[in-house]
């Protein structure tokens, strides 16, 4: 899943983006409201982590535009700030939940995969298609039984894939939630790391679960 960190303490923003790519999300870094505002737009991420002390723009007032352009995505928001007051103000404008700094990432790493886990089709955030099976949570994937040992970016790939279980993904569609937002959409990378999945998953199988949808792009079923 591809997150938005909005955050402008640089020694922040690298700890908290380094911990959640360990934990194989795609993440895109914002230092400033405007910047994060402008990202939150035009691209389909499936969560923001939004500081509220923010250059050009406060956190407060991103929440309050996202909301009011009717971009429903999840907001997780951070402050320095542990009041009462503050934690209404920004739950009031549209946050999901509220986050007080200094914090261990432990924490905001349960907090994210709670909010993550609202979006998740399958309870308990298990993905299946046919035998086989993705834990959101343990970030474990098997088949029949077999766990298979998956690389950050193929583990995102597969996700994003059991997520629209049985319908057509584009390229442009992977490339917008599985890579950064400066990836090269011209390149072949796409393709390369499809074809490592399907080596990993359908390899030594009786059934191909994914599948190439000539001139589309790719789906994955049972």
């Amino acid at each position: 899943m591809r997150i938005l960190l909005v955050e402008d303490e640089e020694r922040i923003a690298s700890f908290v983006a380094r911990g959640l790519k360990e934990s194989r999300y795609v993440v895109d870094v914002a230092a400033d409201g405007e910047k994060g505002l402008f990202m939150a737009e035009i691209n389909p991420y499936d969560l923001v982590i939004l500081d509220i002390m923010l250059p050009k723009q406060d956190g407060i007032s991103v929440c309050r535009e996202l909301r009011a352009k009717k971009i429903d995505v999840p907001i997780l928001m951070l402050s320095a700030k542990d009041s009462t007051d503050d934690k209404v103000r920004g739950l009031n404008f549209g946050a999901d939940d509220y986050l007080a700094k200094p914090f261990a990432f432990k924490e905001l790493l349960a907090r994210v995969q709670a909010l993550l886990r609202r979006k998740a089709p399958e309870k308990g955030g298990v993905l299946k298609v046919g035998d086989l099976e993705l834990n959101q949570l343990t970030r474990k994937v098997s088949r029949a039984g077999k766990e298979i040992e998956l690389t950050g970016k193929e583990y995102a790939l597969l996700e994003y894939l059991m997520l629209n279980a049985g319908t057509v993904i584009t390229r442009t569609m992977i490339s917008e939630h599985v890579w950064h937002e400066d990836f090269d959409s011209f390149t072949n990378v796409i393709d390369v790391y499809m074809n490592y999945l399907r080596n990993k998953i359908c390899k030594g199988f009786k059934k191909t679960l994914i599948q190439t949808v000539r001139g589309s792009g790719y789906i994955i079923k049972a």
